[in-house]
């Protein structure tokens, strides 16, 4: 297998651009690790910030909708979330030690490990989930010299299989926002269905006269217009966030000690082997968009170390498993810029924010009818994600059709009919209530059972759930 990645940078880059000098030339340091002027650095840092923004918003104020959290947690989470997107950024870009692979990523909580954090404080309390966060950052570093060997159990299929369904839990979880749940009062408001609407359509609307950086805010501003017209509809009350004090810590264990039950943690356990696969995969991806070359066998564990660890920090304050981004990769190609000093940027914007209280409490103010239908915009593009991906899985082999169908069947059918399991024994239900967890364990059985790795080691050299073609793609 080949180690060693060689990518071709796809990026343009600007004339007269720094990063436009060759990494191999005399004396001359590569793109990714050269510095700016700390002004220049601060605005494109800045820049990912904005961007990236949306995703740790929309994750609290699911919890705190879904969870019925008390404004002053949900306060704390944001700040917690804010400090460790910041803190999880200056780690993987600057790379400490044996953590962080020195590129240009952006850390953030959400996706999958947020729906399954969701789903075991539901069923098993607050102080449960936390315990789980905890020990699957622990997991994460025990099974990490073994997950390479692992991998190969997870190729596009088995990984696409699950990022679909994980989508469609999420568009679930975001619907409810707006909605409320069956049977409550109040529950599918129209006034709260107008403003998810109206919201969506802003979002749809700034994504077609947009270009560039701004079109990659369109979600962004999509909650901002959308609170604004709530604001003027008389369902925003900004009174909260004008008090209080200016700067704070979040609050360590804001749910209690946490409580440590492996059996309700399997869940989010089993879903760390495809997250490092995930990892595996930004990682590469991100070293191509900026034309570095890396060896997988160590820079990847890097990755996953950074995660682990952010996450175990996390996991103090009360969050889901965070999770590294390639949605800023789109950033660098846009810019040129691909020095991971301008994440590193952001990894302090983000800190500062996270400090300044009155942030948090002016993000909170947001409706989640306007959180619920941005939500529901950028968790359909995780199915879309997922349907892309299930697309070079090599569909029009009637094994990986099966295997793809049944996983899926099984998988979505706790999202659809909820309850469905209800009179099972309460350590199975654990499991099989978890549609990801179910459906990623269907999908990489049977994909051992149809597609052996002796007898399709080109399945398996594709194991990595990577955009990037040839080399990149191999571990």
């Amino acid at each position: 297998m080949s180690s060693p990645v060689h990518p071709v940078d796809p990026t343009p880059v600007p004339p007269g651009d720094p990063a436009a000098v060759p990494a191999d030339g005399a004396g001359a340091a590569h793109p990714v690790d050269e510095s700016r002027p700390r002004g220049r650095i601060l605005l494109f840092g800045l820049q990912h910030v904005l961007v990236m923004a949306a995703t740790p918003i929309s994750a609290i104020f699911l919890m705190s909708a879904t969870l019925r959290l008390s404004p002053g947690t949900t306060v704390d989470l944001l700040s917690a979330a804010l400090l460790l997107s910041g803190i999880g950024s200056l780690v993987q870009s600057l790379g400490p030690w044996k953590f962080g692979p020195r590129l240009p990523f952006v850390m953030l909580p959400g996706g999958a490990p947020l729906i399954l954090f969701l789903s075991i404080a539901q069923q098993h309390g607050l102080r449960t989930a936390t315990g789980a966060v905890l020990l699957t950052a622990a997991f994460t570093f025990l099974v990490l010299p073994l997950f390479s060997r692992l991998l190969r159990f997870f190729p596009p299929l088995v990984i696409g299989t699950m990022i679909v369904i994980v989508g469609v839990n999420l568009v679930k979880v975001g619907a409810l926002l707006v909605t409320g749940q069956p049977g409550t009062p109040g529950f599918a408001d129209p006034a709260h269905l107008g403003l998810a609407f109206a919201t969506i359509a802003l979002i749809v609307v700034f994504t077609r006269l947009l270009r560039g950086v701004l079109r990659q805010l369109a979600v962004l501003l999509g909650l901002a217009a959308g609170t604004a017209l709530a604001f003027a509809l008389g369902q925003v009350h900004p009174g909260s966030a004008l008090s209080g004090r200016l700067v704070g810590l979040p609050r360590p264990f804001p749910f209690g000690a946490p409580v440590f039950d492996l059996l309700a943690a399997l869940p989010l356990l089993l879903y760390t082997l495809a997250s490092m696969a995930e990892a595996t995969g930004q990682t590469v991806i991100n070293a191509e968009a900026v034309g570095k070359d890396i060896d997988v066998r160590t820079d990847v564990p890097r990755t996953v170390r950074g995660d682990a660890l952010t996450s175990l920090l996390g996991g103090c304050f009360g969050l889901p498993l965070m999770v590294t981004s390639g949605e800023n990769i789109g950033i660098v190609r846009v810019t040129g810029v691909r020095s991971r000093y301008v994440t590193a940027a952001a990894g302090v914007v983000l800190v500062v924010l996270g400090l300044v209280t009155p942030v948090a409490r002016a993000v909170s103010v947001m409706p989640p009818a306007v959180v619920g239908g941005a939500a529901m915009v950028v968790f359909a593009v995780i199915t879309v994600l997922g349907v892309q991906m299930l697309g070079r899985a090599r569909l029009q082999d009637h094994t990986a059709t099966v295997t793809c169908a049944v996983a899926l069947a099984l998988g979505l059918l706790p999202i659809l009919v909820p309850g469905v399991y209800s009179g099972f024994p309460s350590g199975v239900r654990i499991l099989l209530e978890s549609g990801v967890a179910v459906g990623a364990l269907v999908a990489a059985v049977l994909n051992v059972v149809f597609h052996h790795p002796a007898r399709h080691t080109a399945d398996t050299a594709g194991a990595v759930p990577a955009d990037a073609p040839g080399p990149a793609a191999r571990v």
